[in-house]
C-alpha cells in the first residue's frame, strides 16, 4: 500500500498500474495483483491507507486529553495537524490525486465520500471535538476543515506561497475567527 501512495504521489492516478507498485515495492513482477482483485480495489485501499497513517499516534491524543479545552489548545492541534499532513506529503498528494480520479470514477468517488464524510463526523473531527469540551460547535469544526485543507494544498503545492510563520498565524487567526466559545 505505500509503494502505491508513493506512486500515486509522484505519476498520478494514471501513473498507478499493478507494474508500477510491484517496482516501487521491489517485490516480483505480479506481486500487487495477487493482493488486489482490481485498480479500483488499490485505488481505493491506498485512500485508506493514507487516513491510517495520518492518524495521531496514542501519546499524541493522550496529550490532547489533557490540555485546557480553550482556543490556544485548538491552535496547537491544528498547528500539529498541518504538521502531521505535511510531514507525510506524498499521502496527502495521493489523496488529492484520488480526488481528482473519483471524478471520472463512481465507484471510487463513492468509497472516498464515505470515507471522508465519517472522518469529520466522527473520527477526528466533529464528534471528538465536541467530546473534548474545545470552544466552538460542528459548523466551526467542518468551516476549519475546509480552510485548513486549503492551507495544506498550498503547504504541499506551493510551498514558497506562505512561509512557516505566515501558515502559524493564519491557522491562529482561522481559530480565532471561526471558532467561538
Amino acid at each position: 500500500m505505500d509503494a502505491a501512495i508513493e506512486v500515486l504521489a509522484r505519476e498520478g492516478a494514471r501513473g498507478l498500474t499493478f507494474r508500477s507498485v510491484d517496482v516501487e515495492a521491489a517485490v516480483p513482477p505480479g506481486t500487487a495483483s495477487n493482493y488486489f482483485a482490481s485498480r479500483d480495489d488499490l485505488l481505493t485501499r491506498a485512500g485508506s491507507r493514507v487516513y491510517e497513517r495520518l492518524q495521531p499516534d496514542d501519546a499524541t491524543m493522550a496529550r490532547h486529553r489533557t490540555s485546557a479545552p480553550d482556543r490556544h489548545t485548538y491552535v496547537v492541534l491544528m498547528r500539529e495537524l498541518i504538521a502531521r499532513i505535511g510531514a507525510f506529503r506524498t499521502g496527502h498528494l495521493a489523496l488529492l490525486e484520488l480526488r481528482l480520479e473519483a471524478t471520472r470514477r463512481p465507484e471510487l468517488r463513492a468509497v472516498l465520500t464515505g470515507r471522508v464524510r465519517a472522518d469529520i463526523d466522527a473520527n477526528a473531527n466533529v464528534a471528538y471535538h465536541l467530546a473534548s469540551g474545545l470552544p466552538g460547535d460542528a459548523t466551526a469544526v467542518r468551516l476549519l476543515y475546509l480552510a485548513f485543507n486549503w492551507i495544506v494544498v498550498e503547504q504541499l503545492t506551493l510551498p514558497d506561497v506562505f512561509s512557516e510563520a505566515e501558515r502559524d498565524a493564519l491557522v491562529a487567526a482561522a481559530v480565532e475567527r471561526i471558532v467561538t466559545p
